[in-house]
């Protein structure tokens, strides 16, 4: 059901035809506070949602050229943990020069499916924009499929490493 507006109160603050003017925090005339954007609009999404909006949006384009990549899953962590930056201690290894991983393919084990991991932290220092942050995410999972099927990343994506 609509609710009706209700006629403009008389100037002063005074009471208009309909009675006193509602008493609400509108301190100088421009409506009342809300949220800067509505939900749908990017702007209210998460750095870390956004993210993954990125590696969804990667993963699907390539799955469109390799239907064999639906049984794999996509994950996002934050940073590498000690188990997926290789053997020995990652702080160690960063302080002997190794640079931090951007994603890793883990083999199925067991029950569990293929999985391509991308850390959000890394990828985002490496970039300034959205747009560079979408390449690069794009790249690393695409270098990440390629490990996963055997293949060069430019047989997984024609263009790879041309943007």
């Amino acid at each position: 059901m609509d609710t009706p507006v209700p006629p403009p109160a008389a100037a002063g603050g005074a009471p208009g035809p309909t009675g006193p003017r509602p008493r609400h925090r509108d301190r100088h005339g421009r409506g009342m506070r809300g949220p800067i954007a509505p939900p749908q609009v990017p702007l209210s999404a998460t750095r870390a949602e956004a993210f993954v909006d990125l590696v969804q949006d990667s993963a699907e384009r390539l799955e469109r050229r390799w239907p064999q990549l639906a049984s794999v899953e996509f994950l996002v962590r934050e940073v590498p943990a000690g188990e997926d930056a290789g053997a020995g201690d990652p702080l160690e290894a960063l302080l002997d020069g190794d640079s931090v991983p951007l994603g890793r393919y883990v083999p199925a084990r067991g029950g569990e499916p293929d999985r391509i991991v991308v850390y959000r932290r890394p990828v985002e220092i490496r970039t300034k924009t959205r747009d560079e942050r979408a390449l690069l995410v794009h790249e690393v999972v695409v270098e990440q499929v390629a490990e996963l099927l055997g293949l060069a990343p430019e047989s997984v994506d024609p263009r790879y490493g041309q943007d």
